[in-house]
């Protein structure tokens, strides 16, 4: 029973818990970040190159009481995400929540079928899959039973846009992960569910947009706005949670209703 006498402190829901969010030095993952170290988790901070992005990020969350840590590494590289997993094993307690938010996007030129680099093709994959899959691998040994994983997709794994193929279907293939892991991780009560974000307010998706493009995009949402990280992170952080707890093998879309 929760106490109403006045002066009591309610917990916090995710305290006591550790968490690692992937891609977190900026944007959504920041967000989420901040979010999870609110609500009482201990957040571990992954970055591939901005290290000093993250460690300001991990001291800011400290600063305000939260708990915080950084870990380095590359999730297109099997070698770096075995040497994070042995990082994480040295330190105490077990992971309670993974959050799979890195990615990149469609490429650095034209996309399309007959004009695909290999190269561009393998960058995409190599991270939004193949890391995604077997950084999730690495660390399963280290996450409790009753975890949560939680799986970032697209909206665009189901868009018909020209040249948007390759990161499409990266991006779909995470839908299909988690339907799977759902069931071969039940025994364990570990729930995996994936989040398809809208169109969202950071540097890597709309800073290249120009501001009219965005007043644009902005106009044709229901709601009048684009999202924002912190949008993202509230679902997150339900996901994270106990109430969650008879979620599981989902796809949610989080897109403000386009």
């Amino acid at each position: 029973m929760v106490s109403t006498e006045p002066g009591t402190q309610l917990m916090k829901k995710l305290e006591g818990k550790i968490a690692l969010v992937t891609g977190a030095g900026r944007g959504i993952g920041a967000a989420i970040a901040r979010r999870l170290a609110a609500d009482g988790a201990e957040v571990g901070i992954h970055y591939a190159n901005s290290a000093e992005t993250a460690e300001n990020l991990a001291e800011a969350l400290r600063v305000e009481g939260g708990r915080a840590f950084t870990v380095q590494g590359d999730l297109a590289s099997l070698e770096d995400i075995d040497r994070m997993a042995a990082a994480l094993r040295e330190r105490p307690g077990a992971l309670d929540i993974l959050v799979n938010n890195a990615g990149r996007g469609s490429g650095r030129g034209d996309s399309t079928l007959a004009n695909m680099p290999v190269e561009d093709y393998d960058m995409i994959f190599a991270l939004n899959t193949r890391g995604l899959f077997f950084v999730t691998q690495r660390l399963l040994p280290l996450l409790r039973d009753d975890g949560r994983i939680i799986n970032f997709g697209s909206t665009g794994a189901t868009a018909r846009v020209r040249g948007l193929a390759a990161y499409a279907g990266s991006k779909a293939a995470v839908e299909a992960f988690t339907r799977i892991w759902a069931t071969e991780l039940a025994p364990r009560r570990i729930t995996v569910n994936t989040i398809l974000p809208g169109m969202i307010d950071t540097d890597l998706i709309t800073d290249n947009m120009g501001e009219e493009v965005k007043a644009v995009a902005a106009r044709h949402h229901p709601w009048g706005r684009i999202g924002q990280p912190e949008d993202m992170a509230d679902v997150v952080a339900f996901l994270a949670s106990e109430d969650s707890r008879w979620v599981n093998g989902e796809t949610i879309v989080a897109s403000g209703g386009v």
